[in-house]
Formats: structure tokens, C-alpha cells, sequence
């Protein structure tokens, strides 16, 4: 079954300087049917204004990626990380015991646009830990692993039993993805238009998958995809 999540549904907050739009429940934003699927718990899509961006607040027990789309992020934790963050990285924090961190737009000129992504780690009480990486999302009409639970394939390690990949495709692309059984998945779209089995998905859709073991993406324009395949 797959079950879409239109954008026009999410969620938003907007403060002037930020404008966020929320798949899950977040914040001021809650929703009994839309807390979260399997141990994926926020997809933000984020717009901050040149020179805003998060003070410095604290997390705890939660895996935290960051994907830019657009601009750069900069990111400061207490644990002497600091560093920015531009379209094809991608960036892990695991808060375990606890953290604090901020992030602001690196530009004074140019918005940053990314998505903010929240997995329920597989116990409490992690060491806290970052980690960030390139990957070529320039090479069209495959997915990229990104993150998975043991980092394979030179992707980033969550502390979870998640692969997330990443897609960039031209008009016309399809690829495949075979799902194993006791598996859920989320497909969110990041731009362009696609088709997820039949079903189809615009900028902002989600699209949670279960009991479907093929997958069959097609892009109909230039498209951005990120994968989520879970165990339930």
C-alpha cells in the first residue's frame, strides 16, 4: 500500500525569518494521524532568511540529518564541531546523552532552503557524535546511499536500521528498489514531479510504503527524491 502525503496537508510555522513546513507532527503542529512512520519522526522543510537561523538549543536521544537544497547551513555543536553545509553533503548528529547545537543561514544575501530529518535512534543513551559527507548526486538515474545503520558504501552511520538514499533525476528516469519483507518505506520528494508505482508525487509529497516489495520510481520533469527503507 502506499499512502501519499500531500504538501498542501503539512503542517507550517512561519516566524519571518523561517518558514516551515512539517510531514510530522512538530512543534505548535499536531496531528494524531501524523506523528511520525516506523522510527522516521520529523521531515522539515525549512526556508531561512539570509543571516537568521536556530540559537542554540539542545537534543537528546534522536538522530538528526541535514539535507541542504538550497545555500548553505552553518552548524555549531558543544561538541567542537563547527562546520557548513551545502547542497550534495549531508550531515548526521546523533544527540544521545545530549547536545546543544545551532544553525544559522551561512549567507547574508541568499535564503537557505533544506530539510530537516529526525530518526528515533535504536537505544538511549548514544555518545554524542557528527558526522558529514559528499556524495555524487550529479550522476542522474540511480540512488545514492546516504546513510545506513552500519554506514555502507561510504555512507553516513545512523544509529538505526534506515537506509536513506538520495536521487537527483532527468525527465524520463526510472529506477528500481526492491523492498525486503518486514520493510516500510517513505519516499519524499524534493522537487519535480514523479511517479512512485502509479501514484503521483509533487514537490513536497510523501509517500509512506507498506507491503509493497517492488518499487517503481519514474520522474516525469527534473526531480530530487530522498528514500527512506526502515525496518517497521
Amino acid at each position: 500500500m502506499i499512502t501519499k502525503r500531500a504538501a498542501k496537508e503539512r503542517g507550517q510555522a512561519k516566524f519571518g525569518w523561517l518558514d516551515s513546513k512539517h510531514s510530522f507532527s512538530f512543534g505548535h503542529y499536531y496531528d494524531p494521524a501524523h506523528m511520525g512512520f516506523g522510527p522516521l519522526r520529523v521531515i522539515n522543510e525549512d526556508r531561512v532568511t539570509p543571516g537568521a537561523g536556530f540559537d542554540t538549543h539542545g537534543h537528546q536521544d534522536m538522530e538528526i540529518i541535514s539535507y541542504v537544497l538550497a545555500g548553505a547551513l552553518e552548524h555549531k555543536d558543544s561538541i567542537g564541531t563547527g562546520s557548513v553545509i551545502r547542497p550534495g553533503e549531508v550531515q548526521r548528529m546523533s544527540a544521545g546523552t545530549g547536545i546543544l547545537h545551532s544553525e544559522f543561514n551561512a549567507s547574508r544575501k541568499e535564503p537557505v532552503h533544506f530539510l530537516q530529518i529526525w530518526i528515533i535512534p535504536e537505544r538511549r543513551g548514544l555518545t554524542p557524535s557528527y558526522e558529514q559527507k559528499a556524495f555524487p548526486l550529479g550522476d542522474t538515474s540511480k540512488l545514492h546511499l546516504v546513510a545506513s545503520h552500519e554506514g555502507r558504501e561510504g555512507s553516513l552511520t545512523v544509529h538505526q536500521d534506515v537506509d536513506l538514499y538520495a536521487g537527483r533525476l532527468a525527465a524520463g528516469d526510472a529506477v528500481a528498489h526492491a523492498m525486503r519483507d518486514g520493510r516500510v518505506g517513505w519516499l519524499q520528494v524534493v522537487s519535480g514531479e514523479v511517479e512512485l508505482n502509479g501514484t503521483r508525487l509533487e514537490p513536497g509529497d510523501g509517500a509512506a510504503i507498506e507491503a509493497v516489495p517492488a518499487l517503481s520510481l519514474s520522474a516525469r520533469s527534473k526531480a530530487e527524491v530522498l528514500l527512506f527503507d526502515m525496518a517497521a
